[in-house]
């Protein structure tokens, strides 16, 4: 990995901002410690394949979990190099993909080709919109306690959330070192695509534990999650109803409004034992 006329100031997940607070006691001059957003383009191949608004950090790992749920790439083998690039515009995380998926990437491309309108760029078929996800096989057993206690360490690791108060968080918490690993963004998308990009470049998967997030469960989260091979995902919000029948294809056990008094189990209840 390669950074090009990067300035460190660029990468600050947070900045502290002037503010004025009201109360009853009057008006008040202060500060408040703010998430930073930045446009970042994921480039592949010298094409940009997407640009987000996100929080300049963990950016390698951002590239990397974009693309592997994405299914750019299969491992992380598939990417040659990786240089981060900073613009007046924002920051280019530009990735060169191995033989085998960049020619897979140059036809993806070639299908894309054409006019579109507002909705899914791209999609050509509502069957493309909703793929069908990628099946987890797991023999992992889950408790009511391990519940707990991997939302209690997600709580426990979020830095920038704790000091702005307004960035979302995934966790993956293995069952086994009963450790969890979180990265945080602005966006809930894109802290899940971080955390999966962190496993894979840490050489571990996410097959061993539960992937835990801290906002509402769409289908993209689900079929993000099944991408990196999570039995498990518990979420603190409730999920859509499509999210529920995508987890239960995908073979996920799918816990949600989780809290510290009890959570609601909505596919593959096997898997929590008493």
């Amino acid at each position: 990995m390669r950074r090009a006329d990067l300035d460190a100031s660029a990468l600050q997940p947070a900045v502290e901002v002037s503010r004025f607070r009201w109360s009853g006691a009057g008006l008040e001059a202060g500060s408040r410690r703010l998430p930073e957003e930045t446009p970042i383009a994921i480039v592949h191949d010298a094409s940009t394949s997407a640009v987000m608004m996100a929080t300049p950090a963990d950016l390698e790992d951002f590239a990397v979990g974009f693309s592997f749920t994405e299914g750019l790439i299969r491992s992380l083998s598939d990417i040659r190099d990786l240089e981060i690039v900073e613009s007046d515009a924002g920051i280019e995380l530009r990735l060169w993909l191995a033989e085998a998926p960049s020619t897979a990437l140059v036809a993806r491309r070639r299908r894309m080709v054409g006019p579109t309108g507002c909705g899914l760029c791209g999609v050509e078929s509502l069957e493309q919109a909703i793929p069908p996800p990628r099946r987890v096989d797991s023999t992992l057993s889950i408790s009511p306690r391990d519940v707990e206690t991997a939302l209690a360490a997600l709580v426990a690791v979020q830095p920038l959330g704790a000091a702005t108060r307004a960035v979302h968080a995934a966790g993956y918490w293995d069952v086994t070192s009963r450790q969890i690993v979180v990265r945080e963004d602005v966006g809930r998308h894109n802290a899940l695509d971080k955390l999966v990009g962190a496993r894979l470049r840490s050489g571990g998967a996410c097959g061993d534990g539960a992937v835990v997030l801290t906002s509402r469960v769409s289908v993209e989260r689900v079929q993000k999650a099944a991408a990196a091979g999570a039995p498990v995902l518990i979420a603190v919000s409730a999920p859509t109803a499509l999210a529920v029948r995508t987890a239960e294809e995908a073979g996920i056990t799918l816990i949600a409004v989780a809290r510290a008094d009890g959570f609601e189990i909505y596919s593959h209840s096997q898997r929590l034992i008493a």
